[in-house]
């Protein structure tokens, strides 16, 4: 992972808006519809060639495929494990969201409205949940290796500063593709591991930055693990992350980085844990760089929060600049500003700006945020980053 004595770099955190028709070839595919195969991976890997050089157009330095091939950043694992089965239309007794956010629980006034505003039942609930229903193993790299492939020729055609690819943790599985297999969390969360190694390596070698999702650590607290202590649910952190740490034993640090947030919707966010108290236990993890939520208002304030902390030398902070939920386009002299902060904690040489979360979490046919404002978030990004280069360096 590169990062620049020279000047602030913009990167992201991975999901974009999928163009409407090659939403509808996701759509088919996990809901078992025929669909052409070729037309499909043709129009897959045009998407992904405009979407890198959108993002280098923006201004991005270190950019993604938006992770158009999947339908989310977890469903997508059922497509290449074994193990993994499918439920249709409520059969699974336990469904991926196996608690819903505190927060909103506090406020049943706003969970109806956020409801209405999402279209009500997120249709794969009602289509297509994946469960984990036997041995877990990596059974299939097409589909990985078409994404691998895709990113390359895009990039080789854009020149972006550098490139990720997005991989779920072994731990935020556990929510959202049930296990009625292994029936103990230890055992399925070590069994995940032990295949999810096959993706992460495969993305190290194919030069590309691994970014490892892991909301496990900070939104999996207020819904997941809602009903334990701090303390519990730090040393289910703790395992997740020597999991992990397992599962990239064999990749430099440096070409990692992980991604911690909050649950990435419009809401309250009462309930969340503070990054303060979390952020001890992500320092233990591997990757070089953490990502995470620095922009909406609820954790915009944390910066001053890692002012205490040790933070090891060889790790590089990438906070969010931009707000992932909402229509607002961040100024560009404030995302300077935050920039600015985070470079008072650990220098200027070790900071990235990012954004808080993805723009398309689930591949819906309408996000939170609107395509074009998205595109003009990142604008304001890259602009930021320059302005906060010029006040760090001059």
């Amino acid at each position: 992972m590169k990062v620049s004595s020279e000047r602030i770099l913009s990167t992201h955190v991975g999901s974009l808006p999928r163009p409407p028709d090659l939403l509808s070839f996701l759509e088919a595919k996990e809901t078992g519809e025929a669909l052409d195969e070729k037309a499909y991976e043709a129009r897959l890997a045009e998407a992904v060639r405009e979407v890198v050089a959108k993002e280098v157009a923006a201004g991005i330095d270190i950019v993604c495929d938006g992770e158009l091939s999947k339908i989310s950043y977890t469903f997508y694992l059922r497509h290449r494990l074994s193990g993994i089965g499918v439920a249709r239309g409520g059969e699974l007794e336990k469904p991926p969201q196996t608690a819903q956010h505190r927060d909103l629980l506090d406020h049943p006034d706003y969970e109806a409205l956020l409801a209405r505003k999402r279209g009500g039942a997120f249709w794969f609930s009602r289509t297509a949940v994946p469960y984990c229903n036997g041995p877990i193993a990596y059974r299939d790299r097409a589909p990985l290796e078409t994404d691998l492939a895709n990113l390359k020729a895009a990039c080789a055609a854009a020149k972006p500063t550098e490139a990720f690819v997005n991989a779920a943790s072994p731990g935020v599985l556990t929510k959202f593709v049930p296990d009625t297999y292994y029936k103990d969390e230890d055992a399925y969360v070590e069994a995940l591991a032990d295949a999810l190694k096959e993706e992460y390596e495969a993305i190290h070698k194919a030069g590309f930055i691994l970014q490892i999702d892991a909301p496990d650590l900070g939104s999996a607290r207020h819904n997941q693990y809602q009903h334990l202590s701090d303390e519990e649910f730090l040393r289910i952190a703790d395992r997740n992350i020597a999991a992990l740490n397992h599962a990239t034993a064999a990749i430099p640090p440096g070409s990692m980085r992980m991604h911690l947030c909050w649950g990435n919707y419009e809401g309250p966010h009462t309930h969340d844990i503070p990054l303060s108290k979390i952020f001890d236990a992500c320092m233990r993890a591997r990757p070089a760089g953490l990502s995470f939520e620095a922009a909406n208002p609820r954790h915009a304030h944390e910066w001053e929060d890692l002012k205490g902390k040790k933070i090891p030398d060889d790790k590089i902070l990438i906070p969010g600049m931009l707000d992932s939920t909402t229509n607002f386009v961040e100024h560009p002299r404030l995302v300077a500003q935050r920039i600015v902060n985070f470079a008072s904690v650990v220098g200027r040489e070790r900071v990235i700006a990012g954004a808080d979360c993805g723009f398309a979490t689930f591949a819906f046919g309408e996000n939170a945020v609107a395509p074009s404002v998205v595109w003009a978030k990142f604008r304001a990004l890259a602009e930021g980053a320059r302005i906060a280069t010029e006040r760090l360096w001059r």
